[in-house]
């Protein structure tokens, strides 16, 4: 009991307290950017459908909050990762129920395997791996290091974004105030961790600033950019010929000249069977010789 009291102690008092308002600001922050979401979910809702989004990101990040929640259980002064980490899994958990309730039957099927993957048997394998294989130190590290690994994956997804925008020229598709708040989100989290000396922290939040930063520098560039969406809808004119009395200027389109029509069927009222045959053969040769 006075060992825990201690440890309380030291988090709120001893600690200095730039490193319990970085957490602080970290929690807020981590608040919104997990809110974020919440105007898509709101349009699932109200379409009663999920309209081609993708459930994998609400699936990875609720395995990246409960990965830091055992982290920071492990640890001695990390009250504030397991605050927003809590709240983290239930919005997603929130999220990920209103998709399985309104995706198709396909897109359902499909979260609930992902889900039962990754947030119930991958998180349970590592969380039975470590608990019954390693000790102490060793434990922590290597849950710590996968933390790592997923939470600089997260990051690193809005490279298909990036690449989007340089390949269009265009921001559309990158708000930048969800730029701007992973962008803080990383930076809080980064001075966090390296004012505890946990680099567990601060290293996949290192990854997260030079992404966030080259977003922002993205949307600088491009941010007066515009595609002239009406000129790329616009449909292909067709362009009218001079004249039309010479097939060969519109040729292979062209219907045969007048006059051949008007011989064959002439031709066929006035002669013979055997003459008709010859008259048509004509109309079809003058027809079909190259120009």
């Amino acid at each position: 009991m006075c060992q825990w009291e201690r440890e309380k102690v030291d988090l709120f008092t001893m600690q200095t307290p730039i490193i319990f308002v970085f957490g602080i600001l970290g929690n807020i922050v981590s608040f919104l950017v997990y809110l974020s979401p919440a105007p898509t979910f709101h349009r699932i809702v109200k379409k009663k459908s999920t309209e081609g989004f993708e459930c994998v990101p609400y699936v990875v990040a609720l395995l990246s909050s409960m990965l830091w929640i055992y982290y920071a259980t492990l640890k001695s002064n990390e009250t504030l990762l397991i605050t927003i980490n809590s709240i983290g899994c239930f919005i997603e958990t929130i999220y990920i129920s209103i998709y399985i309730i309104y995706a198709s039957k396909h897109a359902r099927l499909r979260a609930i395997k992902l889900s039962l993957v990754l947030d119930i048997i991958g998180f349970g394998s590592i969380l039975l791996f470590t608990l019954f294989f390693l000790e102490g130190p060793q434990r922590v590290e290597v849950l710590g290091w996968i933390s790592v690994t997923l939470s600089a994956s997260v990051y690193i997804a809005p490279l298909t974004i990036m690449k989007q925008v340089i390949r269009t020229k265009s921001v559309e598709f990158m708000p930048i105030s969800l730029s701007l708040a992973l962008l803080l989100n990383a930076v809080m989290w980064f001075f966090y961790g390296l004012l505890l000396k946990d680099i567990y922290i601060a290293v996949p939040n290192t990854v997260g600033f030079i992404f966030g930063l080259l977003q922002i520098i993205l949307y600088c560039i491009y941010k007066n950019s515009k595609i002239d969406h009406a000129e790329e809808n616009k449909l292909p004119t067709a362009i009218k010929p001079e004249t039309t009395s010479n097939c060969e200027q519109i040729h292979p389109v062209c219907s045969p000249p007048i006059k051949d029509l008007d011989i064959t069927v002439t031709v066929s009222v006035e002669n013979d069977g055997e003459s008709v045959v010859d008259a048509q053969q004509s109309t079809v040769d003058s027809h079909d010789q190259p120009n």
